[in-house]
């Protein structure tokens, strides 16, 4: 079920969703992170302790003008959860258990930005062609195909596994992008879904047959980003006279 209407809307209603996801979420959990690596005392919120699933993403700023910057490390949880309590666990769990990273370290504060993506408006999806790029986030999740046989026919894209044996939890692979990842990579959709299965652990040959198996839920986000500048002028402002 959506998080949030999705017909259009106009006047406050536009601005409530607009303002769903901002700075003070990013200034939250860039604080846990700061507070973590230096032993200062946290600013307390000043939002709203709505409960959403989200994902904190951490960035490095290239010192160079014109390039993009660098992950650092993401990861978040579709359950919904209290903001104030979620953004700053994930905050430090995205900062020092992705597997994909090194801990961050306290000298790189100062060239890190952080995002943050608060996740709405989930649906099942058709089939796993049945969503929209620089719109969807995808979740994805399918049985591992070493463990079904192969099939001889040939139906269309858009139709469902025309066998599928019984799997149990550990047999089932899953993963994720956000919605801003598949414009930021230059995918379609199949391109998005395929690099999905892969980040889920699937080595082998991706067939029809196999994106036939693939369950997929689409979803939207808001996201907001701040920067270590505006993180310090934030301190700054609520009392923290010895930040640099």
């Amino acid at each position: 079920m959506s998080l949030l209407p999705s017909k259009p809307m106009e006047g406050d209603q536009a601005d409530k969703v607009d303002n769903v996801c901002t700075p003070e979420h990013c200034f939250h959990a860039f604080d846990a992170l700061y507070c973590a690596l230096t032993s200062s005392e946290p600013i307390s919120p000043n939002f709203a302790d709505e409960k959403y699933p989200l994902f904190v993403t951490w960035n490095t700023r290239s010192s160079r003008a014109g390039r993009s910057p660098r992950l650092r490390g993401c990861i978040g949880n579709f359950d919904a959860m209290p903001l104030r309590e979620g953004l700053a666990e994930y905050a430090l769990i995205s900062a020092f258990k992705d597997s994909r990273f090194r801990k961050i370290e306290r000298r790189e504060l100062p060239s890190l930005e952080c995002g943050i993506s608060l996740l709405t408006d989930f649906e099942d999806a058709s089939s796993y062609l049945d969503w929209t790029v620089g719109t969807h986030g995808i979740y994805i999740s399918f049985p591992n195909p070493s463990l079904y046989p192969p099939s001889s026919s040939t139906p269309s894209p858009l139709s469902s596994s025309a066998y599928l044996p019984r799997f149990n939890s550990r047999d089932t692979l899953t993963a994720t992008y956000l919605p801003d990842v598949m414009p930021d990579q230059g995918w379609d959709k199949v391109e998005a879904v395929e690099s999905a299965m892969r980040k889920a652990g699937w080595n082998g040959a991706i067939t029809e047959e196999t994106f036939r198996t693939v369950k997929l839920r689409r979803y939207q986000s808001r996201k907001c980003v701040v920067g270590w500048e505006e993180f310090v002028q934030w301190r700054r402002e609520n009392g923290d006279d010895d930040i640099s």
